[in-house]
């Protein structure tokens, strides 16, 4: 009787912990697809050791930093003064491309653009080129010791002292994210005149004619990357909850976490602390090794089903 009284006890408390998980998956999931301003990028910008570049690449960047400001190797005035210029002009480029997709979007709507439309949304450009170009030659000086900084971090970066001493590392980590908060000021003084062009482009337009307009904005790598991330959370999460196909979707919540505690190694002293993550991934992986679905679950009958008509189901049966 006590057997029986401790198994019923054991199940009830897997049954509770399965459920439990997958509220926290769905519920992280789902709240992230009703905000639309939530994004990853936080997470990504803190990232290290080895997984740090992979997450780090899909962080939008406004124009071609990488290739003009984030590529100088040289400290000489005259260099960094033309990859600004560069910088700027990327962006010039990137405002007229999203001129044209409004334009294109916004015709096939029905809508039919003024006679000076050309003229004031070039006008536009103008201006908000004029404002950035303002903004770089004030900040010139800065973005020279900014490219400095940044020739001198990439040396020290490659330094034996810097992989192997501890205080080194830690200085290494807290410049990297020095140097990555200049830049991203930067982009955001970038993408608030871009917003204000944006303002200029729609005061003429209607209420509905913006919001079609604002269709034209690409959706980047990094916003794709994170709905398809909210949506397996809230899958995963639901099917823990209702206890259909629980093993695979346990072992899809442990792959999940084990991306996110790889992403902050514990033996770096930059890294976050992940104990949380690891305590779940305990959780999911007892839920992946037990019938848990069978157990106050739809894959109660669901089994019976797949193991009758499953073409694999001799792999799936234990040999008497």
């Amino acid at each position: 009787m006590s057997c029986t009284r401790t198994a019923v006890v054991m199940t009830a408390s897997l049954i509770f912990l399965r459920i439990v998980v997958g509220l926290h998956f769905f519920l992280e999931g789902s709240s992230h697809l009703r905000d639309p301003s939530w994004s990853s990028a936080g997470f990504r910008k803190a990232a290290v050791g080895p997984l740090a570049s992979f997450l780090k690449s899909d962080l939008p960047e406004t124009g071609d930093w990488k290739g003009t400001l984030g590529n100088v190797r040289s400290t000489n005035a005259v260099d960094v003064a033309a990859a600004a210029d560069n910088w700027r002009s990327s962006i010039v480029e990137e405002w007229k491309a999203l001129g044209e997709r409004r334009n294109v979007v916004l015709s096939r709507s029905g809508w039919v653009a003024p006679a000076d439309w050309a003229e004031q949304s070039s006008s536009a450009i103008r201006a908000a080129d004029k404002k950035l170009a303002s903004m770089l030659d004030y900040a010139n000086e800065d973005l020279l010791d900014y490219c400095r900084q940044v020739v001198r971090f990439k040396t020290t970066e490659k330094s034996a002292m810097a992989k192997d001493v501890p205080f080194m590392r830690d200085r290494v980590a807290d410049k990297e994210r020095e140097l990555a908060g200049q830049k991203n000021g930067w982009m955001e003084e970038a993408n608030a005149v871009g917003r204000e062009l944006v303002s200029a482009w729609n005061e003429p337009l209607s209420a509905e004619e913006r919001r079609i307009a604002d269709t034209a904005v690409e959706p980047t790598r990094l916003w794709q990357a994170d709905r398809f991330v909210s949506w397996s959370l809230a899958t995963i999460g639901a099917c823990l909850v209702i206890g259909i196909f629980t093993k695979f979707n346990a072992v899809g919540g442990v792959f999940f976490l084990l991306s996110v505690v790889a992403s902050q190694p514990f033996w770096l002293p930059a890294a976050q602390a992940t104990y949380d993550q690891w305590v779940e991934i305990a959780g999911l992986l007892v839920l992946a090794s037990m019938p848990l679905g069978a157990w106050a679950g739809i894959d109660a009958f669901l089994m019976p089903i797949l193991q009758k008509y499953c073409p694999m189901k001799m792999c799936c049966t234990s040999k008497k």
